[in-house]
């Protein structure tokens, strides 16, 4: 099942976010997908400030990975954009890293064999002025209730 969102602000597609934060376990990746500018750091501002993280949350895009342990659950947010090949991304270490966490990945699509059955795809997309966010789950995601999120 596919849940889709409209986000005309910027603070409703981090209020997404923070909803969806509700939903997250320790282990769980998800795969963030749109255009530069299309609102991926926003959302994960969101997911981090649901996660109790204090820390703003800043793009990773030229240290490739960022880790925010302030929450009751970690984020380890990883953009991959730079990368040129899967063993680049497998040398990061990511899912070691968020083991006991929440691991988001930005353009997932570049590592998308690499990743876990279970996880859940993120699209973000920016039509006009507003962001339109569809959640596509794989494996145990399926069974989460992601009708929750829509506000």
């Amino acid at each position: 099942m596919t849940i889709e969102l409209r986000c005309p602000t910027e603070m409703e597609t981090r209020a997404v976010g923070r909803r969806l934060a509700s939903l997250c376990r320790p282990g769980d990746v998800l795969s963030l997908v749109g255009p530069l500018g299309a609102g991926k750091t926003t959302f994960v501002g969101g997911l981090a400030d649901g996660l109790g993280i204090e820390e703003p949350v800043t793009s990773p895009t030229f240290i490739l990975m960022r880790t925010y342990r302030s929450g009751f659950l970690p984020l380890v947010h990883v953009d991959v954009y730079r990368l040129t090949s899967l063993a680049e991304f497998d040398d990061l270490g990511v899912f070691e890293e968020a083991e006991e966490g929440v691991l988001v990945v930005e353009w997932g699509d570049a590592v998308s064999p690499a990743l876990p059955r279970n996880h859940l795809r993120v699209e973000i997309d920016v039509d006009g002025t507003e962001r339109r966010i569809r959640l596509l789950p794989a494996g145990d995601w399926r069974e989460r209730t992601l009708e929750e999120l829509v506000a």
